[in-house]
């Protein structure tokens, strides 16, 4: 529902990953908190980028996929009924800490004694290909800029441009279900873990990945919005023809902390610089975790982001009860609501 006013202790910028353990782990320290996120439904960039792309460096779990990492870490603060403004972009912050004020685009305001930035990469969006005509072909699923669906693409032909690891890491795990695959990438060396090159030397001595090095993308073909064929060229304007019924182009993300830049925080790079021990922000009361929080050191992995989370929700606690001591206790000592 818009226009909502609401009040809590901490509000939570973003509902991915590590804006849900963030939730969590307030909730733990019986802090009440609301998730805010733009997206339409919680996940961030596992579930709008790679819902079924495996994730392999999550403690305990040898392999999951985007989409499932989310559903697990929705099941784990499900005990806790944690509010969700979902569909709405934070535009305005006023107040200090113990008294801030956000307002959202959809009308909404929120009363809260301490602010986590959990935002990604802040808005997020794909760099795009300058080709003609793109967009029809964009409009049909022709081109995209992430895989939503494995079985998508199953006995399709494919190509897939970009030189990094989502490029490669695509170009294996669907070469198991497409009929043929073109990896375009304009150098002969690509940027990915050595495994995963290794993985793909071996995909291309089998033929089940083809590699069109060195290229960059020139045009389209087709017609109505469905694709047969992807122009490629050298910097020498050599031209060829790929047939294809999709391409994936993998060239980053364009990315913008939008109204967040203008709340007087410090910022370096479309990132926030935090003080490693806290994650405090610049402006007291206000902290930054995961992706778009910086500091020497960083590391832009899942894992750190919820150890970052835990960190914020600790030093928050004083705001939240400045004439109470915090007294840490581990989880397996005092449970969680509903447990055993």
């Amino acid at each position: 529902m818009s226009g909502a006013t609401v009040s809590t202790d901490v509000v939570i910028i973003g509902a991915g990953p590590t804006g849900l353990f963030a939730a969590f782990q307030c909730s733990m320290l019986k802090m009440n908190c609301i998730l805010v996120d733009a997206l339409d439904e919680i996940g961030g960039q596992c579930v709008a980028l790679y819902p079924e792309k495996p994730i392999y460096d999550i403690p305990a779990c040898p392999a999951i996929e985007g989409g499932e990492l989310i559903e697990k870490l929705s099941e784990q603060i499900e005990p806790f009924s944690i509010p969700r403004l979902l569909g709405r972009r934070v535009e305005g912050l006023t107040g200090s800490a113990g008294d801030f004020r956000l307002e959202t685009n959809k009308g909404d305001v929120i009363h809260a004694k301490a602010v986590i930035i959990a935002a990604g990469a802040g808005a997020f969006g794909p760099n795009r290909p300058p080709l003609e005509g793109l967009e029809e072909y964009e409009a049909t699923g022709a081109v995209r800029y992430s895989v939503r669906r494995k079985a998508d693409f199953e006995d399709k032909s494919l190509v897939i441009a970009g030189g990094g690891d989502s490029a490669i890491d695509w170009a294996l795990s669907l070469s198991r279900l497409a009929r043929k695959i073109y990896l375009v990438h304009r150098r002969d060396k690509f940027r990915a873990a050595p495994e995963s090159l290794s993985q793909l030397e071996e995909a291309i001595a089998k033929g089940v990945v083809e590699k069109i090095t060195p290229y960059q993308l020139k045009g389209l073909q087709g017609s109505e919005g469905k694709l047969t064929g992807v122009d490629v060229a050298t910097l020498q304007g050599e031209v060829r023809t790929l047939e294809a019924e999709h391409l994936l182009a993998f060239f980053g993300l364009a990315t913008d902390l939008g109204p967040i830049a203008q709340w007087g925080i410090d910022q370096t790079r479309s990132t926030i610089p935090v003080t490693p021990s806290s994650c405090q922000t610049s402006l007291p009361g206000v902290y930054a975790i995961g992706d778009i929080a910086s500091y020497p050191g960083k590391l832009k992995l899942i894992l750190q982001g919820f150890s970052e989370a835990a960190m914020a929700a600790h030093a928050i606690y004083a705001i939240v009860n400045p004439n109470q001591a915090l007294h840490f206790e581990y989880s397996t000592s005092k449970g969680v609501p509903g447990s055993a």
